[in-house]
């Protein structure tokens, strides 16, 4: 009978004690979509849409924090080297030329 009191109170030891670890348990997926929100300079944006290149198209969701695949050409814009453009099934982005991260899509 003592055996199975100690038994028992042991798997509700280790129970418990696995819940509190489960608290501290972080669940990352690949890639890492942010909504973070980048202020354009004004100057910047006005380029972009003044700008006449074709459109590319692309298979997937062109959003902000998505990654431009090396696939399509993005354009640098002059006395702006953080910020380049592309236009993606007809849709003008704005992208880090570096890491070409889509900072802003242009509406």
């Amino acid at each position: 009978m003592r055996k199975t009191l100690v038994s028992a109170a042991t798997v509700a030891l280790l129970a418990l004690s696995g819940s509190a670890f489960a608290q501290d348990t972080v669940i990352v997926q690949d890639p890492v979509v942010t909504q973070s929100t980048v202020v354009v300079p004004g100057e910047v944006r006005t380029y972009v849409l003044e700008q006449q290149v074709p459109s590319v198209t692309y298979e997937g969701d062109i959003v902000v924090g998505a990654v431009v695949p090396d696939t399509v050409e993005i354009h640098t814009i002059d006395g702006h080297a953080d910020y380049a453009y592309s236009v993606v099934n007809d849709q003008r982005v704005i992208v880090n030329p570096q890491t070409r991260t889509v900072v802003q899509v242009v509406e």
